[in-house]
């Protein structure tokens, strides 16, 4: 079982599996309530791996920095970073579940870049599957050596771009035949009310505040737009990502604060801090007449905010990072070079007012948008598991 490009299992429609023997998976990561795009993306995999007619019972193993009451059934167990108690007990919770599925990052897990991971993988006696969100072209030593761990104890690695696939062969060895390709996920956001509060035009940048996310280079990119008429507003959506506030408080967003006021745009850049439900979020990106994505990182290989302005039909500007690359050469949406404000500018001031362009990206972002909705990525998440399970992905 491989990658999207041809190697794995065609996915099968859940009516398929009337009959078919029940299967369970234990999925290891971090869960709503923590707020992070990990948790998120979690909970719906869970929903869509076990939807009405699936016959995949999904448990999840929540990983917490300090021990909370679990949150629903679905929780299995709660393992507690560095704490040896809860992983014995979370170990003995996966040990009658056909597969266990560990979502990584690193620092997830104590230790050094989250060493720690590797205990918890060599108490595991099912079938394992790793789902990689990093996959970096120039790892550590700590983090090259990680990544081999889990790619010698995994029957199959899933990660969410052919960019992430081609780096684990090429820099990690792996076998291309145990990695899958299958999309991020996102629900359909085509229709459905506005935001009337916000200025138009809009441009949006969503997510977990921190360091790196590139926010001050969009303000600059809005500040070279003032003077053109309507002046676009920039929404700035998300709270401070939880370890950059315990560490640094909100120091990141008042910095962009002052960025904002010291180009004169201050009136013009909203922030939403507070939380954004899934409903509330998506009449926000409903209301953007372009999503911009002004990431710093050039390693980036996964991309819910991506995914989610695809899903929603919304024309993209991007640095060019990995998964912006992959997802928009297509034509859904423009490319900029990493800390080119000017080029930014240029690129948004296409989108928002040359006519046409806008039109243009957002068809392609519908066209691009179908293999990402979480219905198929559900079918082709619960086709690989069940390859694990059949033992047709051996270790």
């Amino acid at each position: 079982m491989g990658s999207d490009s041809g190697t794995l299992a065609r996915p099968r429609a859940l009516a398929d599996h009337a009959g078919v023997q029940p299967r369970s998976v234990a999925m290891i990561s971090t869960y709503p309530p923590t707020a992070c795009g990990l948790a998120t993306f979690t909970s719906n995999l869970r929903a869509i791996i076990s939807a009405p007619g699936s016959n995949w019972r999904v448990g999840v193993v929540r990983l917490v920095d300090a021990w909370e009451p679990p949150p629903g059934d679905e929780v299995v167990s709660t393992l507690v970073t560095s704490d040896s108690g809860s992983l014995r007990r979370s170990l003995d919770a996966m040990a009658s579940f056909d597969v266990v599925m560990l979502q990584h990052e690193f620092r997830l897990f104590g230790g050094p870049y989250g060493r720690d991971v590797l205990d918890m993988v060599a108490g595991i006696k099912a079938p394992l599957v790793v789902g990689l969100h990093t996959v970096l072209r120039e790892p550590s030593r700590e983090q090259w050596e990680i990544i081999d761990h889990l790619l010698e104890a995994s029957c199959l690695v899933v990660v969410h771009a052919e960019a992430a696939r081609e780096r684990l062969c090429s820099v990690y060895g792996a076998d291309p035949a145990r990695v899958a390709v299958i999309a991020h996920g996102a629900a359909p956001n085509f229709a459905g009310s506005t935001l009337p509060g916000i200025p138009r035009p809009a441009v949006v940048t969503w997510g977990l505040l921190r360091p790196g996310k590139g926010i001050e280079h969009g303000i600059a990119a809005l500040a070279r737009l003032a003077d053109r008429s309507p002046a676009p507003c920039y929404v700035i959506a998300g709270q401070t990502h939880p370890k950059v506030l315990a560490a640094e408080g909100e120091r990141y967003r008042e910095m962009l604060r002052a960025v904002a006021r010291r180009l004169g745009v201050a009136d013009r850049v909203r922030f939403e801090a507070g939380y954004q439900d899934q409903e509330s979020l998506h009449a926000l990106i409903r209301t953007a007449d372009v999503v911009l994505l002004p990431y710093e990182s050039r390693e980036q290989v996964s991309s819910g905010v991506l995914v989610e302005a695809l899903a929603s039909g919304k024309p993209v500007v991007a640095t060019r990072f990995p998964h912006a690359q992959e997802l928009l050469a297509d034509g859904a949406g423009l490319l900029v070079d990493h800390d080119d404000v000017d080029a930014m500018a240029a690129a948004l001031g296409r989108v928002l007012y040359q006519p046409g362009i806008a039109a243009t990206l957002a068809a392609a972002a519908r066209r691009v948008a179908t293999p990402l909705m979480w219905r198929e990525v559900g079918d082709r998440y619960r086709a690989a598991l069940d390859g694990v399970a059949e033992g047709s992905v051996a270790a």
